[in-house]
């Protein structure tokens, strides 16, 4: 009876969020509401671009508008719950909402760091075999990653959340964050949480260390071959390199700070935790698009024709409407 009572305790946590400062807290939700707006709008407007442009029906564009809606998604599972609790007095989340997020959460950011991994390997492949890069890269080959991708990101985030669900909370119930997160809830438990910190550092940080490394290695292979390739090639081979190597940074070293050591408390923590929750889903789409011709080109395409059509629609049938 005395253990079941400990593990039904807590029904709710308490966020403490990212300041008590009542302007500072309405300028963060004004800034975080146009983050989000902007990720939303960003990240649809390449999805529909690349379904819609049969001149983007390749590889690299499938994997993209994937990583595209995992923007999306990712942005989502935390983003109006914040905006939420900066707008609002409630800071409080129940601890299934609480689960739910962090199972959501850890789910989409590991899809999105295997989905890193399968366009570092549609690049290498792209750079090193061109000749033969359609027919390795062919539908049933990039459809494969973004499965295993999916499915790494899933045993990932549902190994940490059964461990989760298995331990005592009795309180306290205050979370120093803006979000229910693994490390936070971890420290919350009322048992020696020794071992379980370190099973989640090596499902989680040394998980994302080994890819960040084989990030690293897989687009310093590329750059080095790219040295011999012609000036134009060169420059449009660096410009898209150069774009995933920024989302990869942006990406993985706040996670590894994070994730990747002990679960200790650390001035910097939110503030690593706001770039890669908040800022990075919107950072990844401007960073492709604005290091992307083809795919700037496609969404005027793409823009023009919608226009157009809604010009047309407009129009005046022939012998109507102008007398």
């Amino acid at each position: 009876m005395g253990q079941e009572n400990l593990t039904t305790t807590v029904t709710e946590f308490v966020l403490l969020g990212l300041t008590d400062n009542v302007t500072l807290k309405h300028l963060l939700f004004v800034l975080f509401s146009m983050v989000y707006l902007v990720t939303w709008l960003s990240n649809l407007t390449i999805i529909t671009t690349v379904i819609y442009d049969h001149q983007l029906h390749t590889p690299m564009y499938f994997l993209l508008a994937n990583l595209a809606f995992l923007d999306v998604s990712d942005s989502s599972v935390n983003s109006p719950k914040v905006l939420s609790t900066l707008l609002t007095r409630n800071k409080t989340i129940s601890f299934k909402e609480c689960i739910i997020q962090m199972l959501f959460f850890h789910f989409t950011a590991g899809v999105m760091g295997f989905s890193l991994v399968a366009m570092a390997i549609d690049r290498y492949v792209a750079i090193h075999k061109p000749l033969h890069y359609l027919t390795i890269m062919n539908q049933g080959m990039c459809t494969g990653l973004v499965i295993g991708a999916w499915l790494g990101g899933f045993t990932h985030s549902i190994i940490q959340i059964a461990v989760i669900v298995k331990l005592p909370f009795c309180g306290p119930n205050v979370l120093d964050n803006f979000y229910c997160d693994v490390p936070q809830v971890i420290k919350l438990a009322c048992t020696d949480t020794y071992l379980v910190e370190w099973l989640m550092v090596v499902n989680g940080g040394f998980l994302i260390i080994i890819a960040f490394i084989a990030l690293l290695i897989s687009y310093t292979l590329i750059l080095v071959k790219i040295r011999r390739h012609s000036t134009e090639g060169k420059h449009k081979a660096l410009s898209t390199c150069g774009g995933k190597l920024t989302v990869v940074f942006l990406m993985f070293i706040p996670s590894i700070f994070i994730y990747a050591r002990p679960f200790g408390k650390f001035p910097v923590d939110k503030m690593a935790s706001v770039i890669y929750t908040i800022f990075t889903p919107m950072l990844n789409p401007m960073i492709y698009t604005l290091r992307n011709s083809e795919m700037k080109k496609s969404i005027r395409r793409l823009m023009n024709r919608i226009l157009f059509s809604g010009h047309k629609s407009i129009m005046p049938a022939p012998g109507l409407g102008g007398q």
